[in-house]
């Protein structure tokens, strides 16, 4: 049984900074990829940053250079650090976890773990 569950949300000004953190329960975060995801209100899910099991970080054009994923397998924990936000990060952000045969496919992997995510606000 997998739970994730994210954290770290919140309101903050332009040009601020926020971690998020995601901590599964019931899965090895060393055993598959794990990403970020993020979805704006009116708008369709989004894929924000994936990392490997061998450490790989790959980024959406729009938060390259201003958002870095990391992990720390010894306490299955999933970060994402944002710096220089802008409003246009606002959203409901992600936490998921690969599965085999998982329901949302992004970067060639299959998905199917999900946190309830957590809310970013980013005001002018």
């Amino acid at each position: 049984q997998v739970r994730l569950a994210e954290s770290g949300g919140g309101s903050v000004q332009t040009g601020g900074s926020l971690r998020l953190s995601c901590v599964a329960a019931g899965y090895d975060s060393s055993s598959g990829f794990m990403a970020w995801f993020r979805q704006g209100s009116g708008k369709s899910r989004e894929g924000v940053a994936l990392i490997s099991r061998s450490e790989l970080a790959i980024y959406a054009d729009s938060v390259k250079g201003r958002f870095t994923i990391s992990k720390d397998n010894a306490k299955n924990t999933l970060y994402l650090s944002m710096n220089y936000l802008k409003p246009e990060d606002t959203a409901m952000y992600y936490c998921a976890a690969e599965r085999a045969g998982g329901g949302w496919s992004q970067w060639g992997i299959n998905f199917g773990y999900w946190g309830q995510g957590t809310q970013v606000t980013v005001s002018s």
